[in-house]
């Protein structure tokens, strides 16, 4: 008999203000529960025990979401809630004409709730997963107009229709699409577009010319950052849970300090926009308070696991202490992991569990796309049947393998360059680059955003100096070879 139900409020784009967080949030722990989630995809989970469910606890909860005005799910996943890279928006390299305004357009004109699952993204960012939708809207190059790739029900095929979507017309091209794809029908790309377009017109173009998929470089998404006059925080928890009391208190923290959204991202993290320099000291002590590290190494957040499964939560922290001991390298790579059959994850290493009938599997296989960018995710084995002991030793041997193949790419195309540039002289220099989050000082430049001048050698800045960035201090730069021509 089951033991938890599962309550998860959509919570569209992964966008959700301070006021109705702290609504939901007094709701549920007036329900007794202490501790919530986030989803990937950018939902909130609340898990509870059945009998709770069953008790009064429960139905308070229920009448209170309801009186706010709040949709939710009980033990069911009718409705998958819409993601977007609105929480990169600003923070993280994006494209040129997408902005939070545009993003809010889209999603004020959905007046449905979506059966299927629909992705919205920048084409130019690599934080968020584009193909991992049935509806995957793509800006393109073309200010207000997105590229359409659809992926049928259970399906790992995905196929772009021939034209472009306008921006308004994004929630209604999804609501038609509703009904043509609902029963689960494989339909080609040809039936889609001709019972798409047989509902009458749509704003659109044709689409010139393909998507180009960015190289994927998972952001640092963690601590402190400086963008523009303003500081943007990501917390992360290892555990994957949030206590209740500690989410009250950031909501009046951002309600106090006029802070109008809270970012949920598909990592399971929160990000929070828009923190002046004044208001720096109050998350400071919110953080304190309530012993929230963030400063995580980064090859412990480029994980995925499924939602709720503590196996795939304990085997993500066996490997990532293994390799911390070994200190590997995985920089550029993202891990998934799948422990439960037709579960969705974003990777572009995957590790699955092995479905053994009558027995309790210990047995994996591992995966990883095509050219490593999870986004392609065209699927090639690696190793199988291996045992869970042996799983950590074997990534290892397959991050290797992708330096050697990316790195002997990029020397052989470096030695081209060179050889073709033999009457220009080659020289080289030391700069100073950031362990955390890879900024680099360049004493050519200096430091704006620390108002140090161009011309100041790393070494005679004072200890006090901080990555203008993640804000790690001195000792975390390592000196790093500059070449140049």
């Amino acid at each position: 008999m089951q033991d938890y139900s599962l309550l998860k409020i959509n919570l569209t784009g992964g966008i959700v203000s301070p006021g109705t967080l702290e609504a939901i949030l007094l709701a549920a722990k007036l329900a007794g529960i202490k501790d919530v989630s986030f989803g990937a995809r950018q939902q909130l989970l609340m898990w509870t025990k059945a009998e709770t469910l069953r008790g009064s606890g429960i139905s308070l909860l229920k009448e209170q979401l309801n009186t706010l005005g709040i949709d939710y799910e009980i033990d069911s996943h009718l409705f998958p809630n819409i993601i977007s890279s609105y929480c990169a928006q600003e923070v993280f390299p994006t494209g040129q004409w997408l902005s939070e305004g545009i993003y809010k357009d889209i999603f004020d004109g959905f007046d449905f709730q979506p059966t299927l699952k629909i992705n919205i993204s920048d084409n130019q960012q690599s934080f968020t997963p584009f193909f991992t939708g049935n509806l995957n809207f793509i800006a393109s190059p073309i200010a207000n107009f997105w590229y359409l790739y659809i992926r049928n029900r259970q399906s790992n095929a995905v196929f772009c229709l021939p034209i472009l979507i306008y921006t308004l017309e994004i929630p209604k091209v999804s609501k038609r699409l509703e009904s043509i794809l609902i029963f689960g029908n494989t339909l080609t790309e040809e039936e889609v577009y001709e019972q798409l377009m047989a509902q009458g017109e749509i704003i659109s173009q044709p689409s010139q010319e393909a998507l180009i998929l960015p190289k994927f470089m998972l952001p640092y998404y963690e601590g402190f950052n400086r963008y523009g006059n303003k500081t943007w925080l990501g917390i992360y928890r290892r555990h994957e849970s949030f206590g209740i009391d500690f989410l009250l208190a950031l909501c009046r923290i951002c309600l106090s300090t006029k802070i109008g959204q809270i970012c949920t991202t598909p990592w399971k993290s929160l990000i929070i926009k828009g923190i002046e320099n004044q208001d720096r000291a109050i998350w400071d002590k919110l953080l304190g308070k309530y012993g929230i590290n963030v400063r995580h190494a980064a090859n412990e957040l480029n994980w995925q696991v499924e939602d709720h499964a503590p196996e795939g939560l304990a085997l993500k922290n066996t490997i990532i202490r293994e390799f911390d001991e070994d200190d590997v390298r995985t920089f550029g790579l993202s891990f998934a992991i799948q422990t439960r059959a037709k579960s969705e994850v974003f990777g572009s290493v995957v590790i699955k569990k092995r479905k053994i009938l009558g027995g309790l599997s210990r047995v994996f296989d591992i995966y990883h796309t095509e050219d490593f960018n999870p986004n392609t995710r065209q699927l090639v084995l690696f190793e199988k049947g291996l045992h869970k002991a042996h799983v950590p030793e074997m990534l290892q041997r397959l991050t290797k393998r992708y330096y050697s193949l990316h790195t002997s790419g990029d020397l052989t195309s470096q030695a081209g360059v060179i050889e073709n540039k033999t009457t220009k002289a080659i020289s080289s220099y030391l700069a100073y680059q950031c362990k955390n989050c890879f900024t680099i000082y360049d004493e050519r430049f200096g430091d704006s955003l620390n108002q140090i001048p161009a011309g100041i050698k790393f070494e005679t800045l004072p200890d006090s100096f901080c990555c203008s960035v993640c804000e790690s201090s001195k000792a975390h730069f390592e000196p790093i070879e500059v070449t140049f021509a």
